[in-house]
Parts: C-alpha cells; structure tokens; sequence
C-alpha cells in the first residue's frame, strides 16, 4: 500500500511540476482548480483597430484625379439630361413658381 500511495504522490508532483513549466514556457495561467475566470476574453486582442484597417481610406477625398474625373461624369450626364429636356429648370420656373403664377 504505501508503495503504490508513494508512486501516487510522485506522479502528482511530477505532474503538477510539468504543467507549471508549461505555464511559464508558453505563458500560460495554470488554473489547477478549474474554476471560471475572465482571462480568456482579458487575453484576446482589441478589434477596434482591426476594424478600422479592413475598410481603406476614402480616396475620393485625397487624390484629385478621381474628384475630377466624377465631377467631368456628373457633368456629362447633366448635359445629357438637358438635351433630353429632363434637366434642372432654371431658377424661378420650377414647380413652385408655376403655381404663384396661375
């Protein structure tokens, strides 16, 4: 009896020695007793930044290449749509003010 409670102890010994190396090498926490606590969400890291680098920077408002190409587009289309006659009035005559003068 006292062989195999002496073997018991070492293999208990060996094993919490073992797993308190593991903890320190790959920086671990050693919880022996199992109980719940915050360290697994404390350990992960912050998404804010993450957040912030998976949507680019606005290059429409830093090169002025685009921001002339998209007005020179909404340009065009205006002067298409005046030759269609579904353009913008001009000022004065739009709906409002064909209903002051009837």
């Amino acid at each position: 009896m006292s062989g195999s409670s002496l073997k018991s102890l070492l293999t208990a010994a060996v094993r919490t020695g073992v797993a308190e190396a593991r903890a320190r090498i790959f920086g671990h926490i050693l919880n022996p007793t199992g109980q719940r606590t915050s360290h697994k969400v404390l350990r992960k890291k912050l998404i804010g930044t993450k957040v912030a680098q998976w949507y680019p920077y606005e290059i429409q408002k830093e090169d002025p290449l685009v921001m002339a190409q998209q007005e020179q587009a909404r340009l065009s289309k205006l002067e298409m749509l005046k030759r269609r006659g579904k353009g913008p009035p001009k000022k004065g005559q739009g709906k409002r003010a064909a209903k002051r003068n009837k």
